[in-house]
């Protein structure tokens, strides 16, 4: 009959792995505009940064649904930053923060590579710790080729004590410079198709 069907959204729930609000479900679409780090994986992260994370400040850039902020928060992150640009997923974000922690969360319906510098000035005048998270989207997807190329750009602009570390999800098959900017490479761990790189302040 040559009518479109819109597709029905479907949504997973994936627990807080730990922390006081270990147990708590946060909402994922299934969506190609987003996609959640698996638990795996975030539980490595926490395990790797599990002292800095206390009374930090936490910047999830691309954050989607918001779990490995959220799950910062949870394990003693003194404030949660989320970045999103798409509606659909920033809508899910918001639902997720107030469920789990609206007093400690700010979230942002921008794009990444527009506020960063904004963000990054705030965080700078209050001096306090803070860790970067970056999970731009795979550039397998159409639209991102080049989405590797502008995060490091972005990155690159790191260049302040306040921040104690900045650790970059990406696709295991894409190997990322030792340094960028001021920043090192401190470590890698892959989970498969995705790694996680660990970069501090040379």
């Amino acid at each position: 009959m040559g009518a479109i069907l819109a597709k029905k959204i479907k949504y997973f729930k994936t627990p807080i792995i730990a922390g006081k609000y270990k147990g708590k479900n946060i909402l994922i679409p299934s969506l190609n505009t987003t996609r959640s780090s698996k638990s795996i994986l975030r539980e490595s992260l926490f395990n790797t940064i599990a002292f800095d994370v206390v009374d930090a400040n936490f910047v999830e850039m691309f954050a989607g649904s918001g779990s490995v902020g959220l799950e910062a928060l949870s394990r003693g992150a003194k404030k949660a930053y989320f970045i999103e640009k798409n509606p659909t997923a920033f809508k899910l974000l918001k639902e997720n923060i107030n469920n789990i922690d609206p007093n400690n969360s700010i979230a942002s319906n921008a794009d990444a590579f527009e506020i960063f510098d904004s963000i990054y000035s705030n965080l700078k005048n209050l001096n306090e710790n803070t860790i970067f998270y970056f999970d731009p989207p795979f550039n397998i997807r159409e639209d991102f080729e080049d989405i590797y190329d502008k995060c490091i750009e972005l990155i690159s602009k790191v260049k302040d004590d306040f921040v104690k570390l900045v650790v970059i999800e990406h696709m295991s098959s894409v190997d990322l410079p030792q340094t960028i900017g001021k920043l090192k490479l401190n470590k890698k761990r892959k989970f498969g198709k995705s790694s996680l790189s660990y970069y501090l302040i040379n």
